[in-house]
C-alpha cells in the first residue's frame, strides 16, 4: 500500500457536502472507466495475438521470468502512483493511471489464459467478475454508510502484503503451489484492502486527488478479481 500525503488541501471529508460528492462521482465514475478500459486492453491483446506473445514470454521464462515480471509490475506500479500524485499536472495524472491499467493488463495475460483454455468452465471470467463486483459493492457500502476510518487496517496490510510476496517468491524459487487456501486468504486481503482504501477516498484523499484515488481502488479490485478468478479456474 502507498502512503499518499494530502498535498492539496483538506481531506474530502472535510470539505463542502457538494464538493465531496464532486470528489466522489468522479473517483468511482474514473474508477468504472479503469475497468473499461482494462477490459478493452485485454480484448485488444487476445484479438490482435499480443497475449499469445505476452504468455509465450512469461511462460518460457518459468519460475525466474515470473519473478522478473512481478519485479517489473512492481516498478511500474511504484511509478505510476507517483505520476497519479503529481502536482505537476492533471494528464501526468492521468498518465500514471493509464500506464497502471496496461501494466495490470499485462500481468494479468497468462492467468486469463489458464482460466479460458484450461479451466473447463466457459463462463469462469463472468462469474468471478460478478462475485468481484458484488463483494466491492458491499464493502464500499460499508464504509459509506457506517463513514468509520479504516486507517488502521495500514500497518496490518503493510505486513500481511510482505508476507505474501514472502510465499510468491518463495512457491517460484522452490517449486511449490500455494493453492486454494492461500487463495482465500488472499481474496480476504484484498477485500480488506478495499475497505481502507475506500476510507482513504474520504479521509486523505482530497477533493483533487480523484485520479490517485481511482487507481488506488482499481488496484484493489484488481487484486481481489485476481484471486477469485483463481479460485474459480482452479481444477483440484
Amino acid at each position: 500500500m502507498e502512503n499518499y500525503t494530502t498535498t492539496f488541501g483538506n481531506s474530502a471529508a472535510d470539505a463542502l457536502p457538494a464538493n465531496r460528492a464532486q470528489f466522489i462521482r468522479k473517483t468511482y465514475l474514473l474508477l468504472a472507466a479503469a475497468i473499461l478500459a482494462f477490459i478493452g486492453v485485454e480484448a485488444f491483446f487476445f484479438a490482435s495475438g499480443v497475449a499469445n506473445m505476452i504468455a509465450s514470454v512469461i511462460f518460457s521464462g518459468g519460475a525466474m521470468g515470473w519473478l522478473l515480471v512481478l519485479g517489473l509490475f512492481m516498478l511500474v506500479s511504484f511509478l505510476a502512483n507517483r505520476w497519479a500524485t503529481s502536482e505537476t499536472s492533471k494528464m501526468t495524472q492521468y498518465l500514471g493511471l493509464g500506464v497502471f491499467i496496461v501494466a495490470e493488463a499485462v500481468i494479468f495475460v497468462p492467468l486469463l489464459f489458464l482460466s479460458m483454455y484450461y479451466s473447463g468452465d466457459a463462463m469462469v471470467l463472468a462469474k468471478a467478475g460478478i462475485v468481484t463486483l458484488g463483494l466491492f459493492l458491499g464493502i464500499t457500502a460499508t464504509v459509506f454508510i457506517t463513514r468509520s476510518d479504516f486507517s488502521f487496517l495500514g500497518p496490518i496490510l503493510a505486513i500481511g502484503g510482505f508476507a505474501a510476496l514472502g510465499f510468491i517468491v518463495a512457491s517460484a524459487l522452490f517449486g511449490f503451489t500455494l493453492g486454494n487456501v492461500f487463495a482465500f486468504i488472499m481474496v480476504a486481503f484484498a477485500g480488506t484492502a478495499i475497505l481502507y482504501e475506500t476510507s482513504n477516498v474520504l479521509h486523505r484523499f482530497n477533493t483533487n486527488q480523484h485520479v490517485a484515488a481511482s487507481l488506488t481502488l482499481f488496484a484493489s479490485v484488481a487484486l481481489l478479481f485476481w484471486y477469485i478468478l483463481s479460485i474459480f479456474s482452479s481444477r483440484d
